[in-house]
């Protein structure tokens, strides 16, 4: 199952998502579930958020993958938001 995770980060944690990076992607590489993933862009070019494409069995495995994120851990985000995702294209 395709889950997308819309995380929107706390204004002004810049910070916060830089310094905790390294462990996001080591994360993303170690679980082995994420299809797609890149940072939201802000107009200024800065990240403000991330865009991530789970390859899950189910919205639970969805919900742990997105609690166990080193950025979440760290309170990086505003909002998070788990919706069934379908390919189409690409």
């Amino acid at each position: 199952m395709l889950i997308a995770l819309i995380a929107r980060d706390k204004s002004g944690n810049l910070q916060t998502r830089l310094d905790n990076r390294t462990a996001h992607l080591a994360y993303i590489e170690e679980t082995g579930v994420v299809a797609q993933a890149g940072p939201l862009l802000g107009d200024t070019g800065d990240m403000i958020g991330s865009l991530i494409i789970l390859d899950v069995e189910d919205m639970t495995a969805a919900q742990n993958w997105a609690d166990n994120d080193p950025y979440a851990k760290a309170g990086l985000f505003e909002s998070v938001e788990l919706i069934v995702w379908k390919k189409v294209i690409g």
